[in-house]
């Protein structure tokens, strides 16, 4: 399968198909075989999963999951590839290939109707443009072990920030509090037809036995949302913004006091844990 990342090959494959990449799908197609195989490897996949794989494009990193996996599932929004990717790993026995959008997919039904008896999980290369919509969907669906993805470093750095840096924030906090991220490697433009003008990561999500705090969860995603919308005001600011209607600001204060922070603390420097003591503090205080 190593011809499905060779440059030659794909043009070739793609002009019979009267193919034209569109910059509005985010299409970028790996031309570096070595790429795939690694993604594919560090997924962890084996004959006990089940993977979905979003965006598959040609499939050569569907030829490799499906090496490894019991079964492969390849959703691709374009119907255009459909053909190609007929042509390319039609004839693999484990895979199956639908045409769709993963924003409106059952991810439920489709776990059920091709998945049963395996483990599900996710392996894919993103488009740019739908990482973290896609993301928080397969995320919150709950239904899949792990998520390997290969996104934009950018994203995966924020990702996997720790606190107090400056690449932390919340949707990094929503992914820390339901699995456990992990950045694998980098991949660069020229592994890519059209090379794409930034640098490409690998990384890991592998899902929790439980979330990273016992909380209520909406108010710990309010209290998270209202801390970095405003990020560099102090934390009793930004609450006090985005809880104007529920708290006073002193009430907030005293809150932030009664975790033991700062009273010029800024929520970029919280953990979980200890934004999960103020959801608590603050829980008290609105009830």
């Amino acid at each position: 399968m190593g011809q499905l990342t060779d440059y030659n090959f794909i043009m070739a494959l793609l002009g019979r198909h009267g193919f034209h990449f569109s910059k509005a799908k985010g299409q970028n197609f790996l031309v570096a075989s070595w790429v795939p195989e690694r993604i594919a490897a560090e997924s962890g996949a084996d004959a006990r999963s089940g993977i979905l794989e979003i965006g598959p494009g040609v499939g050569c990193l569907t030829a490799e999951l499906a090496k490894r996996a019991g079964q492969v599932l390849a959703l691709e929004i374009d119907s255009r590839l459909m053909p190609v990717l007929a042509e390319t790993v039609g004839d693999l026995d484990n895979v199956a290939v639908l045409n769709g959008d993963v924003m409106d997919a059952d991810l439920a039904a489709l776990v059920s109707a091709h998945f049963a008896g395996l483990s599900p999980a996710v392996c894919a290369n993103l488009p740019y443009n739908i990482t973290t919509p896609v993301l928080t969907k397969l995320i919150s669906s709950g239904l899949f072990s792990t998520i390997t993805v290969m996104i934009q470093r950018e994203v995966a750095r924020r990702i996997c920030a720790a606190p107090g840096t400056e690449d932390y924030g919340a949707f990094g906090i929503f992914v820390d509090f339901y699995t456990r991220p992990r950045l694998l490697f980098d991949v660069p433009p020229d592994c890519f037809e059209p090379r794409p003008k930034v640098t490409s990561s690998v990384i890991r999500l592998e899902k929790r036995d439980r979330p990273a705090a016992a909380v209520d969860e909406k108010l710990f995603f309010q209290i998270v949302r209202a801390a970095f919308n405003q990020r560099r005001k102090t934390l009793v600011n930004a609450l006090a913004s985005g809880f104007s209607d529920r708290l006073e600001k002193a009430q907030i204060a005293e809150c932030i006091a009664a975790c033991g922070f700062s009273e010029t603390v800024r929520g970029e420097t919280l953990s979980i844990e200890e934004f999960a003591r103020l959801t608590q503090e603050i829980g008290r205080a609105l009830k």
